[in-house]
């Protein structure tokens, strides 16, 4: 289903200890760290009725099972934890964004044209009316045009591949925020019992 993840467990990295650090929150403060990850409520229960987490893989391992646990209305409730993009001025500002920020990884794709951000809105608009849920897409690295092509080849799709298809793509969008959950900066200890 996919692909192991590397060990992100760096030496002196925050990875294990946050995990650690996770372990002993309590239910509802396990909930609104997972909230940041992903906003199936289901989903986030069933991640902190999980712990304790032994290491990173084990974070995944579970979080990929509960999604895969998920009916149609924890997967649009995650859905819609997304921003909508729909209209051409978001789209310029983060195509913008994108390309100071990601520059040397899109390095032949500095900007977006107008066509392109025009087509983009009105294919969400056009998904969004098909399918009555938001056009879901892991874009990390992808240029407009990319994420233009992708949206015009599912969008033939029936309603099912799509909801198949965008729960494929929000598993990955979780595992780069659980990621970036645990390893980008230490989550702060739980306060004490008491």
């Amino acid at each position: 289903m996919y692909k192991k993840t590397q060990n992100v467990e760096k030496e002196g990295g925050w990875t294990l200890k946050n995990i650690k650090n996770l372990n002993k929150y309590s239910q509802e403060q396990a909930f609104e760290a997972f909230m940041q990850c992903n906003t199936s409520e289901k989903w986030c229960d069933s991640m902190a009725e999980s712990r304790p987490f032994s290491d990173y893989q084990s974070v995944l391992d579970n979080a990929d099972k509960y999604w895969a646990e998920s009916k149609e209305q924890d997967l649009l409730q995650a859905f819609e934890g997304h921003p909508e993009i729909g209209d051409v001025s978001t789209l310029r500002e983060k195509y913008r964004n994108t390309a100071k920020s990601a520059g040397h990884e899109q390095s032949g794709v500095n900007t977006a044209t107008e066509n392109t951000l025009q087509s983009l809105s009105q294919g969400n608009k056009d998904y969004k009316e098909k399918f009555d849920f938001i056009f879901i897409v892991c874009a990390s690295g992808k240029s407009a045009d990319e994420m233009l092509a992708l949206l015009l080849e599912r969008l033939p799709n029936s309603r099912e591949e799509e909801l198949k298809n965008a729960a494929e793509e929000q598993r990955k969008i979780t595992h780069i925020r659980l990621e970036k959950l645990l390893s980008l900066s230490p989550l702060p200890n739980p306060p004490p019992a008491g």
